[in-house]
């Protein structure tokens, strides 16, 4: 498949860097949390309260198989950040295209979504520990599931977008 498929922590910029690729490659953009929001009716945050994180992660699951049977082509899909968490998901995301991961710094995290208050396992005290932690237990997720890995931490997102269109001998 010649899709693109864009994985990481949240805040690290799939969506607006996805937007981006898409224009550029003149392909279609797919933003896997917003059509689960559409399907839902409702937006993540009311999911998370309703169905719990558990809920909402087999929402993606089944999101996935849908976007995989649907064998499209000349798409970048973001995803969301924790999307990862599950092993089907890992092999669903492959299936759809070469898996590029953003990675990002826990301060980057925090100076970019700043008081955010629409991520769900950011809400509370101490978000630089939440963030730290989620972070390390997603980790070994990301890094099994990427075919390719791109820092994104203070640069543009155009810089960050020529770096994914890069071969990957030359990353």
């Amino acid at each position: 498949m010649n899709n693109y498929v864009l994985i990481g922590f949240m805040g690290c910029g799939k969506t607006t860097i996805g937007k981006k690729l898409a224009d550029r490659m003149g392909m279609e953009q797919l933003d896997t949390d917003a059509l689960i929001v559409q399907e839902a009716g409702m937006p993540v945050t009311e999911i998370f309260h309703r169905e719990g994180e558990q809920g909402f992660r087999l929402r993606e699951t089944k999101m996935l198989e849908s976007l995989v049977r649907s064998g499209r082509e000349n798409t970048v899909y973001s995803t969301g950040g924790g999307i990862v968490m599950q092993e089907e998901n890992r092999n669903l995301l492959h299936r759809l295209g070469t898996v590029v991961l953003l990675e990002i710094t826990p301060e980057e995290v925090i100076r970019r979504l700043g008081k955010d208050t629409t991520r769900p396992l950011l809400q509370g005290e101490d978000r630089m520990k939440k963030v730290r932690t989620l972070m390390a237990r997603r980790r070994k997720a990301y890094e099994d599931c990427a075919d390719r890995k791109i820092e994104v931490s203070g640069k543009t997102p155009e810089a960050i977008m020529e770096e994914i269109l890069k071969s990957p001998q030359e990353i």
